[in-house]
């Protein structure tokens, strides 16, 4: 009897061990990872690790998806940065929020005003939770600010400006301010505010760095708002891309001639040029070099943020998790800028690094965006939020050939959706018309197969993975907004007319 009650005692005793060292809701010490969530806006898969552009050069990021588990085939459930924003930060889709433009924020709409955001739930489960830079869409609301983060560094922004736009063509669309690129400006780096976010990300990594004792863990967030037009950047950066050595994007000639015109509806009239004014104000390859250019010198503040987790001991201890908004054409399938439901729009880095995680791994399989708020809480070893849609990658991060069993699924308006699986793109508009890609044999998306009656049996199978109910519009949806009305699409209130269509 006492043999039996020395082993219960002892059974015990390692289960409260084993109890307390693993990381469980509420728990405040020391144990419990830290998380750095870093943000780029507009980035498409031009970074070295993913080969989008074989020029680029993105040594920080490339060395954080060496140390860490980079998916390849990892997708946007938006392309335009509000509704893409809100699904990552809330969970939920834009077909659940009605969140579909670039307003109304989430606060301001009744499915979502009371969600318990991502930063709200580690501050809920004892984290101390800051940010910085452009992790919510555009200017932060005094709400939000009352709300979200509990501490708030610099707002971020497309600052220094100059007087005037450096590429003073007008437009073929709208002639929007932030549609500019070139060298700018002349000083150092460090008047850029992507610069000042980093410096301010540095200086909590510093004072954490010298904590000691049982403290809180940390959740920050720091969103940079490059390669985001205005694509402005020093020197040195364009320096890293000659003009006469620079490779352009492969979009040939006729590609949308497979392609239903309903697709124009997406990007009816919009900042961003056509391919054909760049060709015609030969700006194509001023455009794509300054892409490049942000790119790089983005980079090298992500990289300034490693470097002072390295510096103040806490790199063992962190989970880092970077991501990009959404994608971005660069003269592919005959647009520049997102707003399109292919690959250029959809496809974006998503890398997860930091204990837990697999070093050195690449994910095929197709990941969401929505799953970052799941995956998360899955490494911090919380409690799992029933509310969210997304699906933990925490299967994957321990191996990287995980199946899993759902695809990406990327909306643009209501009824506008498209399904990527590790083979096939699958697109069906809001007028029925359809699209359909097998990324085996044609990685760049320039045949569309959806006529062909042999893939029947794969479209039908695809489309049951587009959502059966598409929430409208939320209240006060406005910018990018596309909408039927007595039988008339309009895009932005104004009624759309093919023959005056701008290609």
């Amino acid at each position: 009897m006492k043999t039996l009650k020395l082993l219960l005692s002892l059974l015990l005793i390692s289960f409260a061990v084993d109890s307390t060292s693993s990381f469980a809701q509420n728990n405040n010490s020391t144990s419990s990872p830290n998380i750095v969530f870093i943000a780029s806006d507009d980035l498409n898969d031009w970074i070295g690790v993913l080969n989008g552009h074989p020029q680029v050069k993105t040594p920080n990021i490339d060395r954080l998806a060496n140390r860490g588990t980079l998916f390849t085939n990892a997708h946007a459930q938006a392309p335009l940065c509000n509704p893409s924003r809100v699904s990552i930060l809330t969970g939920l889709r834009p077909t659940t929020t009605g969140i579909y433009g670039l307003s109304p924020r989430h606060r301001e709409v009744e499915r979502t005003k009371d969600v318990v955001t991502l930063s709200q739930y580690f501050a809920q489960n004892g984290y101390r939770t800051l940010s910085t830079g452009k992790i919510l869409h555009g200017g932060i609301t005094a709400a939000e600010r009352a709300t979200e983060f509990q501490q708030w560094g610099p707002n971020g922004g497309h600052n220094p400006r100059p007087s005037t736009k450096l590429m003073t063509t007008p437009l073929d669309m709208v002639n929007n301010p932030l549609i500019d690129w070139g060298v700018y400006p002349v000083a150092h780096d460090s008047v850029m505010d992507d610069y000042k976010v980093a410096s301010w990300a540095v200086e909590q990594l510093n004072v954490f760095g010298k904590e000691k004792g049982d403290v809180d863990p940390f959740f920050l967030a720091v969103g940079f708002n490059k390669p985001h037009v205005p694509l402005y950047a020093t020197q040195k950066w364009f320096d890293l891309y000659p003009k006469d050595e620079l490779i352009l994007p492969l979009a040939p000639k006729g590609d949308r001639m497979d392609i239903p015109d309903f697709a124009w509806n997406l990007h009816w009239y919009l900042p961003e040029p056509r391919l054909s004014w760049v060709i015609e104000n030969k700006e194509w390859e001023n455009k794509v070099r300054a892409y490049l250019a942000t790119i790089s010198f983005m980079d090298a503040q992500v990289g300034r943020v490693l470097d002072a987790l390295d510096a103040n001991g806490l790199t063992e201890n962190t989970i880092i998790v970077f991501w990009s908004d959404h994608g971005y054409h660069l003269g592919e399938k005959d647009i520049t800028g997102k707003n399109s439901l292919w690959e250029q729009s959809t496809h974006v880095p998503l890398i997860f690094a930091g204990p837990g995680v697999s070093v050195g791994a690449k994910s095929s399989q197709p990941a969401e965006l929505l799953d970052i708020y799941p995956t998360l809480l899955d490494l911090a070893g919380l409690t799992e939020n029933t509310e969210v849609e997304g699906i933990s990658l925490l299967p994957q991060l321990e191996n990287a050939n995980t199946p899993r069993a759902r695809p990406a699924i990327t909306t643009h308006n209501p009824g506008n959706n498209s399904v990527r699986t590790e083979r096939w793109r699958y697109i069906r508009y809001a007028d029925g018309s359809e699209e359909l890609y097998d990324h085996y044999r044609d990685a760049g998306e320039w045949s569309n197969l959806a006529q062909v009656a042999e893939y029947s049996e794969v479209k039908a199978e695809l489309a049951n993975w587009i959502p059966l109910e598409s929430a409208p519009h939320a209240v006060g949806s406005k910018h990018r907004v596309l909408y039927q009305k007595d039988g008339v699409w309009y895009w932005e209130d104004e009624p759309i007319v093919l023959e005056k269509l701008i290609k």
